[in-house]
């Protein structure tokens, strides 16, 4: 039997998307373009296998290193100003970071020896490595 999936709750209409991308776009990159004198990227596209990859591998990895994983914080970025960037150099990415809880042994009550217990927090998991590399977009060929 599959599993019926739950509707998401933090879903919004296509119209406000819309707005908040015009917004970006009126608010932010007009600026930002003005300030480094060329149009900067607005998008950042990831294919579902590279992002599904990316959550399987966290996990994993996570598991390995004593983290829970619960998260993946989203950070923007600029790439340098340098050849081996192309067309990228100088623009706006945004790159993923899996955050989590780190899970320790209790030594201190050997009846609790193997129990887990879980700190509280949602912290970047520095052992796990970041992932960028998205492919960007940028004015006029890319508007929501």
């Amino acid at each position: 039997m599959e599993k019926e999936l739950e509707r998401p709750t933090q879903l919004i209409t296509r119209k406000f998307a819309k707005d908040l991308h015009l917004n970006f776009m009126k608010y932010r990159a007009s600026i930002i373009a003005k300030y480094i004198k060329k149009e900067d990227a607005n998008a950042v596209w990831f294919s579902v296998e590279e992002l599904e990859n990316y959550i399987e591998y966290i996990k994993s990895k996570g598991e390995k290193t004593g983290y829970d994983v619960n998260g993946i914080r989203i950070y923007f970025g600029v790439y340098p100003e340098q050849k081996k960037y192309a067309e990228k150099a100088g623009l706006m990415t945004v790159f993923l970071q899996a955050t989590g809880k780190k899970i320790r042994t209790n030594t201190k009550n050997e009846v609790q020896t193997f129990a887990l217990l879980r700190e509280e927090s949602n912290a970047d998991i520095s052992s796990i490595e970041p992932m960028n590399y998205g492919s960007i977009g940028r004015p006029p060929s890319l508007n929501y």
